[in-house]
């Protein structure tokens, strides 16, 4: 099968930036969200929320997470040679996500690197980011992601 990416490993430079969004959580998202799989009160009860630390209801991290994860697949992954990923190395959750936060995507190439092993392939390292409406990083991640390289022609 002879299938055509737009994005392969070759595409991928140190210091590309690719943006993309965006996504807007509502209170209603959060909390079936969380309900789901964070249960933690800041996450679930509005009223509860307020007598937590973050005065109010927050998205949980994960479900950031996942938002991250939908934006990159549209922003690039789904047209991409991407054959999995060896983890993540660094997840922080920097600011709260509230409901009515818009959120947009950003991916930063760090570095590229052929296979030792594999001479169709390399890895690519991204710093992936969640920023809200007032252009603050929520969320940030270092990973890794292997690529095919374009086949010769």
């Amino acid at each position: 099968m002879d299938t055509t990416f737009r994005y392969c490993w070759e595409d991928f430079a140190p210091g590309q930036v690719f943006e993309h969004g965006s996504r807007t959580l509502t209170e209603e998202d959060i909390v079936r969200f969380a309900r789901e799989w964070d249960p933690q009160r800041y996450h679930t009860d509005p009223r509860a929320a307020r007598d937590t630390p973050f005065g109010g209801l927050i998205a949980s991290g994960w479900q950031s997470c996942g938002v991250a994860m939908r934006l990159m697949c549209d922003a690039y992954l789904n047209e991409s040679s991407c054959v999995g990923s060896p983890g993540i190395d660094e997840i922080r959750f920097l600011k709260p996500v509230r409901p009515g936060d818009t959120l947009r995507f950003r991916s930063t190439v760090l570095k590229s690197a052929p296979s030792r092993s594999q001479p169709n392939r390399g890895t690519v390292s991204f710093r992936w980011e969640l920023l809200n409406q007032a252009d603050e990083v929520v969320l940030s991640m270092v990973g890794h992601q292997f690529y095919l390289k374009r086949a010769a022609r």
